[in-house]
């Protein structure tokens, strides 16, 4: 069992030697062995797997150890259980991925024929992120061994204990040369950006994805970013406002807030605010009855985060928002669980950092409108988000929100679920991200996708070759005027 831990090392560029020789190894181990078959690649997802469901109480309770308290419903239903269903998903449809597809090469090479073959990429670099700390790292670790790749993870260095499992549990598994784990701080993650892999995956915020895309840019590594941004919630005039509420409220506190795709502002009309701020405290009260003792609320990730969102309510408050707690708990000493109310912010004025700045927390901006137009361009005026969410029942109403907005995924009158979709693919455009991942979705994303055209051996290409003449001359003619 081999692990990498950097951290400890005080010598920054022999942390970077390591680095490459860990690459080195995987690099020249691909380079000898080729790409795996399908049976390999079946037998590595499907003893992942096993020892996923063997594990799965102890990752529950080391992630609830790195946040201090986290559900371990939550953990099982948003960490877990997607993982499993992504395997399951995969060794089930892995075969027809991986089969060379044809395509037609039209009327002019009809003696010939094409098709597209899928190899993979080499040795890909996987940085996951806190918030989901197993689940993050493993869905593109599938994805990428699905396509026969080898693997690099650096996960958080903010979840130490989930961190060290990880690298513990895929050192069991795999040869450090097909899948190996580096621990380390926030330098040791832009020594691993800065590596020559053939893929650079990345999952966490803007402001260092734009710093992981200027470190792979060096080696012209191609990369997928999954960031985040201010996904919202668009509540039309017709909506059932009762369950629009609950779902958002559930959406928005599911672990705190601490989750990529929570919806992070509400737009709703203007009449049904009053009646929406009275639901929504309905919610969270049959949701989370208390919250100091309540093992379903989840406690904000470290003392870092926690003050920077009561800072936004800090701000909020001082420039006159109307700021609610939702529940009784202002009664209940929470700041030494790092547990924070579950808290509208109503009409919150767009220069507050709580409107520029991913909330990430259960704080929750509401704003009105008196067309759904408004609401439209607000989102427009905006970067794109990673999800956007809409609530009501008349069509022609949500398909001009669907139209007329530009986002990662939208799921309608619900949040969250369409992330549960293995057929879907999930990535950001623009702020919130670059390109995406899932399912097949997934396997594309870590594969090269190698066109191969096979010439018959009648061959009319052969007309067109030098010396030009009559037959090139009525030849050009006719394919110009198709």
């Amino acid at each position: 069992m081999e692990t990498a831990n950097l951290t400890d090392s005080n010598d920054v560029n022999g942390g970077s030697s390591k680095l490459a020789q860990l690459f080195r190894r995987q690099h020249e181990a691909f380079l000898a062995a080729g790409a795996p078959g399908l049976d390999e690649r079946l037998d590595d997802l499907r003893k992942l797997r096993r020892a996923i469901q063997r594990d799965t109480a102890r990752i529950a309770e080391l992630i609830c150890a790195d946040f201090g308290n986290r559900s371990r419903h939550e953990s099982l239903l948003a960490d877990i259980w997607p993982v499993l269903s992504a395997i399951r998903h995969t060794t089930k449809n892995l075969p027809r991925w991986m089969k060379p597809k044809r395509v037609p090469v039209g009327l002019e090479l009809s003696w010939g024929h094409a098709r597209i073959v899928y190899q993979p990429l080499g040795v890909v670099g996987i940085i996951s992120p806190w918030n989901y700390p197993f689940q993050l790292a493993m869905e593109p670790l599938i994805s990428a061994l699905a396509a026969g790749n080898r693997v690099m993870l650096k996960p958080s260095e903010l979840t130490p204990s989930t961190s060290e499992f990880l690298a513990e549990f895929l050192a069991e598994l795999f040869p450090p040369d097909k899948v190996t784990t580096v621990l380390g701080d926030a330098q040791v993650g832009a020594d691993f950006s800065r590596l020559p892999f053939d893929h650079l995956f990345y999952t966490g915020s803007t402001a260092v994805g734009q710093l992981v895309m200027q470190a792979a840019a060096t080696n012209l590594t191609p990369v997928t970013l999954e960031l985040g941004g201010k996904s919202p919630c668009i509540v039309g005039e017709d909506a059932r406002l009762p369950d629009a509420a609950r779902a958002i409220l559930y959406g928005k506190l599911l672990s705190a807030g601490q989750t990529c795709i929570a919806p992070d502002y509400v737009l709703l009309h203007e009449r049904h605010l009053e009646e929406f701020i009275e639901l929504a405290a309905d919610a969270v009260k049959k949701l989370y009855p208390s919250l100091k003792n309540n093992p379903d609320y989840t406690s904000i990730v470290n003392e870092r985060h926690y003050q920077r969102i009561v800072q936004l309510i800090e701000e909020a408050k001082s420039k006159c928002a109307r700021v609610i707690e939702l529940t009784q708990a202002q009664n209940e000493p929470l700041s030494g669980d790092r547990k924070i109310p579950p808290t509208l912010v109503v009409q919150p004025d767009d220069e507050l950092a709580l409107m520029r700045e991913e909330v990430f927390g259960p704080v929750l901006p509401v704003k009105t409108y008196r067309r759904l137009g408004e609401a439209i361009d607000y989102v427009n005026c905006r970067p794109r988000p990673l999800a956007l969410y809409y609530f009501g029942e008349n069509k022609g109403d949500r398909d001009e929100v669907l139209r007329k907005t530009i986002s990662g995924d939208v799921s309608i009158n619900n949040t969250l679920m369409h992330i549960a979709v293995n057929d879907l693919p999930f990535g950001g455009i623009g702020a919130s991200g670059i390109g995406s991942y899932h399912g097949e979705f997934g396997f594309q994303t870590f594969s090269h996708r190698k066109g191969v055209f096979v010439q018959h051996r009648l061959n009319s290409t052969v007309l067109l070759r030098p010396p030009y003449g009559r037959m090139a001359e009525f030849i050009l003619k006719l394919l110009l005027r198709r």
